[in-house]
């Protein structure tokens, strides 16, 4: 109780002491660098309207830095813009342009390394190598900024959102276009991303490896070079996001690669080259997804074991499931199939007969890819049928026992 009692006193104390110090253009007081040195712990940093080249400022002090009407801090191409050392900095409504592309530092326009308790908000942030950039940072929030850059080659182009080595990081309702990744994650426990929308950025919308523990929500990827890319990881829920038309040929809504015990639920895949591409993936629950008008729903490798593929509604595709084994250690069961032709006579909503979703042309497919050509030719449907009914070359136990009779709500 007298801890708090002090800490309490000390916070009242902080606050009592704490000055607003406003930077203008045409002011006493005409940079950010400038403000930084006259600040103390717990001020707050006005800006106002105007452009500032001051090359990099560095923040060193927990102050709150508040822009009016979006002024503009320019890299010249040349800069770094923002560097954080302090804990407890905001930084929101402010506009930070051209930081210029280099081979030898990962350039940002707001860097933060070694800090708690941050945040980065309602910014906008147009034209730089990387955006935003965590390093061995804990219990920060980025939230609702608008990023926006126009890399044309993944070698010149940073990420939007990086972090690196981190842990209990909030990111929210972000919008992230044209980086090489949009948000990307290594090293990262208990992240939790929510409500973001990356598009048409060149690798990735989302891309995170050695990131245990995570949770990632009701986002949006589209038009990438390829959605979410999960490698190298475990614990991770995944739920209520869209992955759509991320298409090209070597494009997915969702890759798993060398992932354990994770669990993929309520999100959809539309229009993508592949739905889900699995490798190496172990104990993942994938349920009540839909998988519509893909050209690949799900691709899963014989390296992939004890994964359940349940409840979810294969919709139009053009191969539902594909894969390079005759043998299967997967599991998949009561799923929706818009491919399947049986029958429910018993009338408990589903088929009488198992629905074996592996065609024979995927099959070949894999080997031969110039034979995408003969998808929809007489010849084709006649082996896949026959396929259907004595099983030669597809994994013979990749089947679904139950299948559902009509699209589960």
């Amino acid at each position: 109780m007298r801890s708090l009692y002090y800490l309490l006193v000390i916070s009242i104390s902080l606050n009592a002491y704490s000055k607003v110090i406003v930077v203008d253009p045409k002011g006493e007081v005409r940079t950010l660098s400038e403000a930084i040195e006259l600040a103390t712990d717990g001020d707050r940093i006005i800006v106002k309207p105007g452009i500032y080249r001051e090359g990099t400022i560095n923040i060193n002090k927990s102050v709150e830095i508040i822009g009016e009407g979006y002024p503009e801090f320019d890299g010249e191409n040349l800069h770094e813009v923002i560097n954080v050392t302090a804990d407890y900095v905001t930084i929101r409504g402010i506009k930070v342009t051209n930081v210029g592309v280099s081979f030898i530092d990962d350039r940002a326009a707001v860097k933060m390394e070694e800090v708690r308790g941050c945040v980065i908000e309602d910014n906008i942030f147009v034209n730089n190598f990387f955006s935003i950039y965590l390093a061995k940072s804990a219990d920060c929030i980025i939230r609702n900024n608008d990023i926006r850059a126009f890399s044309e080659r993944e070698s010149f182009a940073g990420n939007g959102i990086h972090l690196w080595y981190s842990r209990d990081i909030k990111i929210d309702n972000n919008y992230v276009s044209g980086h090489r990744d949009g948000i990307y994650l290594e090293f990262v426990h208990y992240a939790e991303i929510t409500g973001n929308t990356g598009e048409n950025n060149l690798r990735y919308g989302l891309h995170f490896m050695f990131s245990d523990n995570c949770v990632y929500t009701r986002n949006t990827f589209r038009r990438n070079g390829a959605g979410v890319a999960v490698m190298y990881t475990k614990n991770v829920v995944m739920t209520e996001n869209l992955m759509e038309f991320n298409w090209g040929p070597a494009s997915f809504g969702l890759l798993l690669k060398d992932i354990n015990d994770t669990h993929v639920y309520n999100n959809i895949f539309y229009k993508n080259t592949l739905g889900i591409y699995s490798e190496g993936s172990n104990r993942v629950k994938i349920e009540n997804n839909e998988f519509l008008e893909n050209g690949w729903a799900v691709r899963i490798w014989a390296s992939s074991s004890d994964n359940v593929f349940t409840r979810n509604n294969f919709i139009n595709n053009t191969f539902d499931v594909a894969t390079n084994s005759k043998q299967n250690f997967n599991t998949f069961i009561e799923n929706y199939w818009s491919n399947y032709d049986g029958y429910d006579l018993s009338g408990d909503g589903f088929g009488d007969v198992p629905y074996r979703p592996v065609r024979l042309f995927s099959y070949i497919v894999e080997r031969y890819p110039t034979s995408l050509i003969l998808l929809h030719s007489l010849f084709i449907s006649a082996l896949d049928v026959a396929e259907r009914i004595i099983p030669t070359l597809t994994p013979e136990t990749l089947i679904d026992e139950k299948p559902v009779m009509r699209r589960i709500q």
